[in-house]
């Protein structure tokens, strides 16, 4: 058996920066991953199959085409191999929340695959067969802070971060990406002008907080509880920056460390999904430890 902790994608800003001929929007954000995550699992077996379970995984019984079977076959026709391999998803990650769960669960059966199928490929290679799934997966395989470009395909390495603390909430009302898109208005932005890194979590909140998600406003008209979980999350003691993730809905709060960010979570409503902890703190191969909170957990 072979398991792949598939973490949150959080994104610390996001700017839209324009808009390709083909509709697609290019981007410019930082990505942080955790502190929470799903877990894939892949075992031998003849023909290819996925059971999915967790907390979210009713949310997915409907979906025709997975994009963990997608990955599956993706890889498979790589290789040049036929795709067998018993597949289990636990899905831990409020689905359709704007911390890229799905692609986060592709990338994670494409590295449990390569390693069970003893393919070797190497990150190159799996990140050419990622590129080809979405925009999100390349930077969910490496799982690692990343500057993302073009529509979020085009990685940079990330500035030296500090130690923090980060808060995830999701308030249990999923919000579709497309619709977040279409209801943006507006100008587009300039890509952000970063330093090399900071010293603290507070320089860094500083510096985030003049830098915005643009899909922030478009989200909290479709989906008003945006703002609730935005001004509880401001309220809590010791909050350095709050702010939505991605297309929403899922905001997140960032804290000097994680211990601050847990006694936090346990300030917020029941009926809310939390997790807490520090970013970053998933190697793949191993399913990372966090702390989850209220709905879902």
């Amino acid at each position: 058996m072979i398991r792949e902790a598939a973490p949150a994608k959080v994104n610390l800003y996001l700017r839209v920066t324009g808009r390709r001929a083909d509709g697609y929007h290019l981007l410019d954000s930082l990505a942080v991953f955790g502190p929470a995550a799903d877990l894939v699992e892949a075992a031998p077996a003849e023909g290819l199959t996925l059971t999915v379970a967790g907390p979210f995984g009713a949310a997915l019984a409907a979906e025709p085409d997975n994009l963990v079977l997608r990955a599956a076959r993706a890889l498979a026709a790589a290789a040049g191999i036929a795709p067998q391999a018993a597949l289990r998803l636990e899905k831990r990650l409020p689905v359709a929340s704007g911390i890229g769960g799905g692609s986060a669960d592709a990338a994670a059966a494409l590295r449990a695959l390569d390693r069970l199928w003893g393919l070797g490929l190497g990150a190159g290679a799996l990140a050419e067969v990622a590129a080809g799934l979405g925009a999100d997966v390349p930077v969910c395989l490496a799982s690692r802070p990343a500057r993302m470009g073009g529509v979020g395909e085009a990685l940079l390495p990330a500035p030296a971060l500090p130690p923090c603390g980060l808060l995830l909430v999701n308030p249990g009302v999923p919000l579709a990406t497309p619709a977040v898109f279409r209801a943006r208005s507006g100008p587009f932005s300039a890509p952000a002008a970063l330093p090399e890194g900071w010293a603290d979590a507070a320089a860094m909140a500083r510096d985030l907080a003049a830098l915005g998600n643009d899909l922030e406003a478009p989200a909290r008209a479709l989906c008003p509880a945006v703002g609730e979980v935005l001004a509880a999350l401001r309220a809590l003691p010791g909050c350095l920056l709050a702010r939505m993730s991605g297309s929403g809905a899922t905001c997140f709060a960032l804290f000097a460390d994680a211990a601050a960010a847990e006694r936090a979570a346990a300030e917020l409503p029941g009926a809310w999904w939390r997790a807490a902890g520090a970013p970053g703190g998933f190697t793949p191969g191993r399913d990372g430890a966090y702390s989850t909170f209220g709905a879902g957990a």
